[in-house]
């Protein structure tokens, strides 16, 4: 028996069509890509169409959240600065997710999306769910992760971002 480097290991073709294991790698961060585009365009709206929500005060309010959440965060001078204008806060998060989403949606700017995507859950991580415990039950640390392969990767496939780089390639743009 020896031991060495097996024959019948995939390794992907220069040309990139090498069947399907080369088309489901080319593809792999797609459904990602969709899942946060979809969770962040929902969340955004969400946020705009609850009227509690985008109150200083009161039950579900951004304001009282952020009161409640000041002592508990990694960052309490992130939530003071919240707390200076809660309302508009609520708007700038509402708005930020939506642009991210939409932008990861369409593939369009699609590494500068990914990282406000990133910055919007690790904002939120350590304010909001840092107390969380285990740290696993909080939802925004893994979403800071999802967000890091289309920080590296962008949507090289199916996106506005892919469609310009075609263009930019034959001349067109």
């Amino acid at each position: 028996m020896t031991h060495g480097m097996r024959a019948d290991s995939h390794t992907p073709r220069p040309d990139g069509d090498g069947g399907p294991r080369d088309t489901a790698a080319r593809y792999a961060l797609l459904p990602l890509r969709i899942f946060l585009g979809v969770t962040f365009v929902y969340a955004g709206l969400d946020k705009l169409t609850d009227s509690a929500f985008l109150k200083d005060s009161g039950a579900g309010s951004i304001g009282d959240m952020m009161r409640a959440v000041r002592d508990s965060s990694a960052v309490p001078a992130l939530v003071d600065m919240a707390l200076e204008s809660p309302v508009g806060f609520g708007y700038a998060i509402a708005f930020g997710e939506l642009a991210v989403g939409i932008g990861t949606l369409l593939g369009l700017l699609t590494r500068i999306a990914a990282l406000g995507g990133a910055l919007i859950s690790l904002s939120l991580w350590l304010t909001v769910s840092w107390a969380a415990e285990p740290y696993y039950y909080g939802n925004d640390l893994p979403y800071l992760m999802a967000w890091t392969p289309l920080i590296l990767a962008g949507a090289p496939l199916l996106s506005v971002d892919a469609a310009l780089r075609a263009r930019r390639r034959r001349g067109t743009l």
